[in-house]
């Protein structure tokens, strides 16, 4: 039995967006649950558009989400693989030649539309003689060749949709190669399944239409289709589409603003699906979720607040382990530094900002101005002595309430405003002791 083998073939001409993460996520996490292997292969075949940038930063961004291919492949390495089998078509009269300018079949177009007819192309190059193909090549004319289909209905279990069926006869037989001899996508996409070994093509059901074409492809190059699972598109809440050309959701933007790359794995993943959304720490964990038979087949409405609120629940359930290098790298140490603030975190840089508040000087801190004067010497007089620990807080505010009689927000609010200059923030029982005695004496107003 083969190996399991998928691939996720974006076009490097523009940076990925999380539409397209979920798309590389769903092949990640089925070849890993399966064992298997996979391929980021990219199609640069366009080469106007195609940048090294673009190449570099999709690894990178693939990278970041924690998706390690088995191997990288580039569709321009591999242009005489498919000039190969481009001449296979030709010599089996599948391929043929057409004249048409753009323009023409634009007009022709809009005169099928206005009798109610399909636009679909009506193979009138297929009737033309060897010498009026010269003649029109004598004029300047270089031919595009389309694709011979067999006008049938072709069949596929899919493994999102179930049973489908598309009858070719309803499509204009496509254009695999340009007049200038370069490929459109769908005959390098066939030729390197077939010799990749992929066996699971996975992606968004935008390309249904395009798997009948496609096997129809491989019959005629003698080859066994893959199985094929079209999964539904992510979208905007109102509906809109994501484009990587107009920079929606890029996963490099995202990355800037610091979303963890497992929020953005859990949403691209879980929402659409049968699964409820929610933080998940790993991969593994992940793929355990992975059930192409239960994606929805609704579209899948991509809300940023939702990021957001994953995002923080990642953090807020993060363990000092799972978050002690990135910290180290901050300057940061301390478990109880960390399981005192995760808590009021949205993104994880915001970590340096408590770590400031913990350990910078009184100086930096804004004085409440809500207590009068009294209320500061009793807190101070009041200030229990080291060593501190969790019971310290508590100790401390009721001696100052059993004091001035102040309670509630009049007692809590201008000790937490005089110790970190805000109104919100990590429970001040466990923040007390990592403020520490001398600081807390500090920072209240004299």
């Amino acid at each position: 039995m083969s190996t399991i083998t998928v691939r996720f073939a974006p076009s490097p001409t523009g940076y990925l967006h999380i539409g397209n993460a979920r798309t590389a996520l769903l092949n990640w996490l089925f070849a890993r649950k399966a064992g298997g292997r996979f391929i980021l292969r990219l199609d640069d075949t366009d080469q106007e558009r195609s940048t090294a940038e673009f190449a570099a930063a999709i690894a990178g961004d693939l990278a970041w989400l924690g998706i390690v291919p088995a191997g990288t492949e580039r569709q321009s390495d591999h242009i005489a693989r498919y000039q190969e089998a481009a001449a296979r078509l030709r010599s089996q009269g599948r391929l043929y030649a057409c004249y048409e300018s753009p323009d023409e079949l634009e007009r022709r177009r809009k005169r099928q539309l206005a009798r109610g007819q399909p636009p679909i192309y009506d193979r009138a190059a297929l009737a033309l003689t060897d010498d009026e193909k010269a003649a029109l090549e004598a004029e300047g004319r270089t031919p595009h060749w389309r694709f011979k289909l067999a006008h049938g209905t072709v069949a596929w279990t899919d493994l999102v949709r179930g049973a489908s069926q598309v009858d070719t006869a309803s499509l204009s037989d496509p254009v695999l190669v340009r007049a200038d001899g370069t490929f459109l996508y769908t005959l390098p996409s066939v030729v390197d399944d077939l010799a990749m070994g992929v066996t699971h093509v996975i992606r968004g059901e935008d390309h249904v239409t395009n798997t009948a074409v496609q096997i129809e492809i491989i019959a005629a190059l003698g080859g066994t289709p893959p199985a094929f699972g079209h999964h539904n598109l992510l979208t905007t809440m109102s509906g809109e589409g994501l484009s990587k050309r107009l920079g929606h959701l890029s996963l490099r933007g995202l990355r800037e603003n610091g979303v963890e790359p497992m929020a953005v794995a859990s949403l691209a993943v879980l929402v659409g699906s049968a699964e409820a959304v929610r933080p998940v720490a790993s991969m593994a964990e992940l793929a355990d979720l992975v059930d192409l038979a239960h994606i929805s087949r609704a579209p899948a409405k991509f809300d940023e607040a939702e990021l957001t609120h994953l995002n923080a629940r990642l953090l807020h359930e993060m363990p000092y382990e799972a978050a002690r290098e990135r910290l180290l790298r901050a300057g940061i140490d301390g478990e109880g530094f960390w399981l005192a603030v995760r808590g009021n975190l949205e993104r994880f840089a915001d970590v340096e900002s408590w770590w400031r508040i913990v350990h910078g000087p009184a100086q930096d801190m804004t004085v409440a101005a809500a207590a009068d004067a009294a209320f500061w010497v009793a807190a101070r007089e009041c200030l229990p002595p080291a060593p501190w620990d969790g019971s310290t807080w508590k100790t401390w505010t009721d001696a100052v309430k059993a004091r001035t009689g102040a309670k509630g927000r009049a007692l809590f609010m201008p000790l937490r405003q005089a110790l970190t200059g805000l109104d919100h923030g990590p429970e001040l029982a466990a923040l007390l002791p990592l403020i520490g005695r001398e600081r807390t004496l500090e920072r209240l107003p004299r």
